[in-house]
């Protein structure tokens, strides 16, 4: 963090395949829950996990007063909210807009809701048409090809960085 001349106020995260490895609409089975060994399963009793990486992503944005927000576009609204929840991750997330629909409404009701400027945002996702339409608005936006990492974060961080630097 102490190279960058420029950090972004908010990281807003897609959820399948960015912070976990499956969509959650086709891949496993909600409702989840966590059984008798402290595993998050679905109702078949499957175990279901994010990408190893992903809370010390969070934990670092937080230690670092950058804000955190979801936008994801599945119809698994509840399946969604249920694996935030078990997964810990709630107390990171300052929004959350989990729902059918546009990457353009989730950006503009997220910098609404948090009162922070699209230009201080950095996205991250795995689908391109997502990254192309935020790219649109101003967002520096990251396409994640294996799921989140530590470097594919402070990549993310440094491209913001040179992009904000070259734009005063």
């Amino acid at each position: 963090m102490d190279t960058l001349k420029k950090v972004p106020k908010m990281a807003v995260f897609d959820l399948d395949y960015t912070l976990w490895p499956f969509w959650v609409d086709t891949h496993v089975n909600p409702p989840f829950h966590k059984n008798s060994a402290g595993k998050v399963v679905d109702y078949r009793g499957s175990v279901i996990k994010h990408y190893p990486e992903t809370p010390k992503i969070l934990k670092y944005l937080n230690e670092n007063n950058i804000g955190i927000s979801v936008a994801s576009r599945t119809g698994e609204t509840d399946g969604a909210e249920q694996l935030i929840q078990l997964f810990g991750w709630n107390k990171y997330f300052q929004n959350k807009q989990i729902y059918p629909g546009s990457k353009d409404t989730h950006i503009n009701r997220i910098s609404k809701a948090c009162k922070i400027e699209l230009k201080d945002m950095i996205f991250f996702d795995d689908e391109h048409r997502n990254i192309v339409d935020l790219e649109r608005l101003g967002v520096v936006s990251i396409l994640v090809k294996n799921g989140m990492t530590m470097k594919v974060l402070m990549d993310g961080l440094n491209k913001f960085s040179d992009a904000r630097m070259s734009n005063e």
